[in-house]
């Protein structure tokens, strides 16, 4: 039988041992579990970097995977503590919206307010409910299965939409996500909003200081310091610079607006 996969997605870094503490719950629970890190380098506090990270990382995982999800400006306020069902997997994590993308994404979906708190660890600090009640609930879940053992069903769950691009002139207005670790810039344009790019159409992509014309395959078919178009791994187009930083080339961040024109 397959070891329980159980993963963890966080904004805590590494400098600390809060990771390291929940793998100990979790695996005080579920020694069988096998715990995968997505990432613990979500932007501090930041609920849409961390639906961005968990929602295009999920669905490489096997059905009945466990999600944990903790990025939790709110922790231990009023805001509720969350278990998903959605498609083939479970999410655990604040009602803050972090698990927006993963609501977008998935038509199947059940959300319940965790409140059997026989499962969480004790006493529950109110400052790490990351390591008190989300790791524990993860666990026993991965060992029952039973998602309806930890609450009841809500509708009233919080969700965000991601920014959607918007018709501009003859062309299209987007945005910014954001830069990941190579300064490659993430933006909110899938293939159904430039379809015409992918024709091969003629176009001008204006971001930042750049002005782009050029779709390219992948990173190695830019020139030296040439900003790029290509459509990314996550389904997304991105602007990059090969063997550098589109973010630095063009001096745009998060947040920033990308036209695109058609000829």
């Amino acid at each position: 039988m397959a070891r329980p996969i159980i993963t963890l997605t966080t904004d805590f870094g590494s400098a600390d041992s809060l990771v390291g503490s929940m793998k100990g719950v979790i695996l005080s629970i579920q020694p069988d579990a096998e715990i995968v890190d997505i990432t613990h380098k979500v932007m501090p506090y930041d609920l849409l970097d961390g639906a961005l990270a968990i929602g295009t990382a999920y669905k490489f995982f096997p059905p009945r995977t466990v999600h944990v999800v903790v990025v939790d400006p709110g922790v231990g306020t009023e805001r509720r503590p969350v278990l998903a069902t959605a498609g083939q997997h479970y999410f655990v994590a604040p009602d803050n919206g972090v698990l927006s993308m993963v609501y977008q994404s998935e038509e199947s979906l059940t959300v319940r307010h965790i409140t059997s708190e026989h499962y969480f660890l004790q006493p529950v600090s109110n400052t790490f409910h990351g390591r008190d009640i989300f790791s524990p609930v993860a666990a026993w879940l991965s060992k029952n299965g039973q998602s309806s053992a930890f609450g009841e069903e809500i509708t009233d769950f919080v969700r965000f939409a991601l920014p959607k691009p918007k018709p501009a002139g003859n062309g299209v207005k987007g945005v910014i996500l954001r830069a990941d670790n190579f300064g490659n810039l993430l933006t909110n344009l899938r293939e159904e909003d430039l379809p015409q790019v992918l024709a091969g159409s003629n176009f001008k992509m204006r971001v930042g200081t750049a002005e782009i014309s050029r779709l390219a395959q992948t990173f190695g078919n830019g020139g030296p310091n040439e900003p790029i178009l290509i459509l990314g791994s996550s389904g997304f187009f991105e602007v990059a610079v090969n063997r550098g930083s589109a973010a630095k080339t063009t001096g745009a961040a998060r947040g920033a607006e990308v036209t695109v024109e058609f000829a």
